[in-house]
This record gives C-alpha cells, structure tokens and sequence, in this order.
C-alpha cells in the first residue's frame, strides 16, 4: 500500500479553457504544462487503459467518475507503449493505493511518463459545461505553470483543434510487425509462418492500434502482421493476408487520404476487412461516405448501442470525436448497428463482400465485453474464405 502527499501539500493546479473559464486544483502528475481538446469520459474503472490508449492522443480527458486512482498501475493493463492523452483531470486522487496488482500509483505514473494532471476539480460542473457547449480547447498546466493563468489561456487558444488533424501516423508503428502475446518488436524481410495455434494471418493497420484489439484476435487463433498507418494496399497484399482489421486511432479521418486509398484497394482485392473505431470512419469514406466532428463525441463504457439485424442492445465501449453520416453511405454499404444515445452510426457491413465495421471499442478495455462476439464473426468469415479458395 502506497500513501501519496495530503492535498495541501500538493502544488498548484490549472485547468483553463480557450473561453477564460478557470477550474483551480492541485497538480498530480508531471510539472509544467500541455494542452489538447479537453473530453469527458463516463467509465466508472480503466483510467489505465483510457490513459494508455493512443485513440486519446493531443486530447485531455476529464474523468467523471470521482476517485480515481485507487487501483495503481501496472504493466498488465496498458493499451499501448506509454501513456497517450495530453492530459487528465479529476475529482480526488486517493491517498492510498491498494491493489495486489498494482506496481506503482497513478500519480507516479503520471509524473514518469511526463503527463500534466489536476486534481480537485468541480468535474461535475465541468462536465455539464462541456455537454452544452462541446469539447473545448484546452491548457492543464501543474506547479509553477499554474500560476500564470492569461498564458494558460492564451495557450490553449493557440492549439489548432482536432479538426482537420492527421493524428496516425504520430501513434503508429513506422515499421512492419510480427505480434504475439508477449512479443515485442520482429523486424525482417519476410513473416515467420502461421503455426498450427495460429493459423489464420491477419494484417493489422496500426493507426493507434489498442493491445487489447491484437490479443483477442491472437486469441481467437490468429498470427498478425502489424503495418504502419500509411503503408499502401500493396505491402499488405504482398504478405497474402487472410484477413485485415484496419484498427482505432486518434484524429480526423478525412485527411487521411493515403490510408483511404490503400483500403480502396484491399477492397477490391476482395479480403475479410473488420474496420474498429477510425478503422470504420477510414473505410466508409474510402467507399464514398462522409464524415462530421461531433459536438462532444462517445466517450465511455456504457454507452447503449442497437443491432438493426436482431434488436439487441449491446452495452459498448465509445471513445471517438468524429462519426459518419449515414446519409452519404453508398449503396454497397448498409448500416448494422445505431447509437441509443444519439441515433449516430455505430457499424456497417457490405451486402456483397465480406467487409464489416464498428465505430465503437469491441474489445473494450476498459468496459463492457458485450461486442465482442464481432471478432468472432471476422474470425468466421476469414476462415469461410480460406475455405472456399
């Protein structure tokens, strides 16, 4: 059990929005100063894997639940390399760890990892802020940055917004990868070959892709093959793929025109897609579609989600700022599962080759496991093909 410093003596802690709106707390992570769009999340446990996922990335996460931190951290439960929001603001930060699985506090974490973070914030007032007016640019500044509340907000006014942002590449891999469970990096001219327990190769494009993505489809008896963000259809299509899963990441998907162009052409070579998240967004407007920033996005792990086919409710993991508009879709495409919340959409499929997407988080982590039987239909309809050749 870790007891961390009282609250008082805590340095100083700022949350300042572009707007002159000021939340005053104290610093619990790293020193100085960052800025990103400020979001709030809704999920009641996982601020590890919410901080560690890159889907997150330039963005500051504003965490509703009021005491977080209480379970530490460990290596187990991180969704990539590092830590990858700008930012974390909270209510209470507890005094004490204790967890048997926890190898260090959050707030050390924080402070390694060099993420800015307050806590003592109104996050409830915050939260209703941000829900009448959206995601709001934003600066959280700890220690002696905190103290210059104008160069805070002028700060934040100058960060460029999520808009038009072309975030993959700076989450994704820059180099081909073998992944397994365990695995770290393989680096080589040619992919070891499926083993009898891994007999499906499955081609991942890493637009800040999620771990816990890779080990349920390692799970479910596939050997994957990890590309960077911008790799083109033909780096995929030379490996000879059964199957490609075009994964979550942060950012705009529209000028994202390259990964576009290579989903075009994995289309065409006819393979099993499952596209997650901004993997979704990437393949409807590659096929036609358009696609809309939302006024304070799905950020969550409780967020109702209806499946046209059956009319099940799944209870879903969300974390997305941009969604598609299914009044562009093209013909080919047809519309699987809705938003209970806001009536957005939430998946597609091809009515004529075996494509299929989910704008929410299927392998949770944090949350729900309620959609992860989608995996197994991607799964299922790469081993069909591989049948039917």
């Amino acid at each position: 059990m870790t007891i961390a410093p009282r609250e008082k003596e805590r340095p100083p802690g700022l949350l300042a929005l572009a707007d002159g709106t000021l939340f005053r707390g104290v610093a619990v992570g790293a020193r100085g100063r960052a800025r990103g769009e400020l979001v709030f999340n809704t999920a009641m446990t996982g601020y590890q894997e919410i901080l560690s996922d890159p889907s997150y990335h330039q963005q500051i996460v504003a965490l509703t639940a009021p005491h977080i931190g209480v379970c530490g951290v460990n290596a187990a439960d991180q969704e990539s390399a590092s830590f990858q929001a700008a930012g974390l603001v909270v209510r209470d930060l507890p005094r004490r760890t204790s967890s048997w699985r926890a190898e260090e506090p959050l707030s050390v974490a924080l402070e390694r990892r060099g993420v800015v973070a307050v806590a003592g914030i109104d996050t409830r007032r915050l939260t209703h802020l941000l829900r009448e007016r959206g995601a709001q640019l934003a600066c959280v500044a700890a220690g002696e940055a905190a103290l210059d509340e104008a160069a805070c907000v002028a700060f934040a006014r100058d960060f460029g917004g999520l808009g038009g942002a072309a975030l993959a590449s700076a989450v994704s891999r820059d180099h081909r990868t073998e992944w397994s469970r365990g695995t770290v990096d393989w680096r080589g001219d040619r992919p070891p070959a499926p083993t009898a327990a891994d007999p499906h190769h499955v081609v991942v494009y890493d637009y800040g892709v999620k771990e816990s993505i890779l080990r349920l489809l390692v799970d479910r008896g596939c050997h994957l093959t990890l590309l960077p963000a911008d790799a083109d259809a033909g780096a995929a299509l030379a490996l000879r793929p059964h199957g490609v899963v075009l994964s979550n990441g942060p950012g705009d998907p529209m000028p994202l025109r390259g990964a576009q162009a290579a989903i075009r052409g994995l289309v065409a070579a006819g393979l099993p897609i499952f596209g997650v998240c901004l993997g979704h967004q990437l393949l409807c407007l590659a096929l036609g579609a358009a696609t809309y920033k939302m006024k304070f996005g799905h950020h969550g792990a409780n967020h109702p989600v209806r499946e046209r086919a059956t009319g099940r409710v799944l209870i879903t993991s969300q974390n997305h700022g941009f969604a598609v508009d299914p009044a562009t879709l093209p013909p080919e495409l047809e519309p699987t599962h809705d938003s209970l919340f806001d009536g957005s959409l939430q998946g597609v499929r091809h009515r004529h080759l075996p494509i299929s997407t989910f704008q929410g988080h299927p392998e949770a982590g944090p949350g729900p496991h309620d959609a992860a039987h989608l995996f197994d239909r991607f799964v299922e309809g790469v081993a069909a093909r591989r049948a039917a050749r």
